[in-house]
């Protein structure tokens, strides 16, 4: 694995859906059904180097944009794997080769575990933060995961100076 800091205070972005924004430092989302790096149940926090990365990300495979709130996160990390570069034998061992599986297909229609859940595995049992990758829905973007349960090696406050991010799902009832 090739392994980097990041940061100090490395700008990256995340569309979070509307009545979440008020958690805009959780995980919870994506340990729902799981994500391409987690498994269910496993926390992760993705994020992207650009805001048209992370509506692009949010967006997935559908052909219009839902509603998002975009956020800004300043990211100070000790060690994520970068997988930017992409596969080379001389680097990564060979699970690495399936980083861009059909995590959904094999999850929901195959039934069988994506290769990548293993790898998002191996990355927090080594103790590192996160994983730098490149978009599957455009590889000219960089996205990033970190994983919330290894917070205490890892940095990545939102950006909200003016308190403009709902504080709790009550924000988003409307007055009548």
């Amino acid at each position: 694995m090739i392994v980097r800091a990041l940061g100090p205070e490395a700008l990256f972005y995340r569309a979070l859906t509307p009545s979440w924004a008020y958690l805009p430092e959780s995980g919870a989302g994506a340990a729902k059904v799981g994500g391409r790096f987690n498994r269910p149940n496993v926390e992760a926090r993705y994020l992207a180097a650009t805001h048209e990365a992370a509506l692009l990300e949010y967006q997935a495979e559908s052909a219009l944009l839902p509603p998002a709130t975009v956020a800004t996160y300043r990211v100070t990390a000790e060690a994520v794997v970068d997988f930017s570069g992409g596969y080379t034998a001389e680097a990564w061992s060979p699970i690495w080769a399936e980083a861009y599986c059909n995590w959904k297909g094999m999850a929901f229609l195959e039934k069988v575990e994506p290769p990548s859940w293993v790898i998002g595995d191996l990355v927090r049992q080594a103790g590192h933060a996160g994983i730098l990758y490149r978009s599957a829905r455009n590889p000219d973007q960089v996205c990033l995961v970190l994983y919330p349960e290894l917070g205490d090696r890892f940095k990545a406050p939102v950006y909200d100076p003016d308190g403009l991010l709902p504080r709790n799902r009550d924000s988003w009832r409307l007055e009548r």
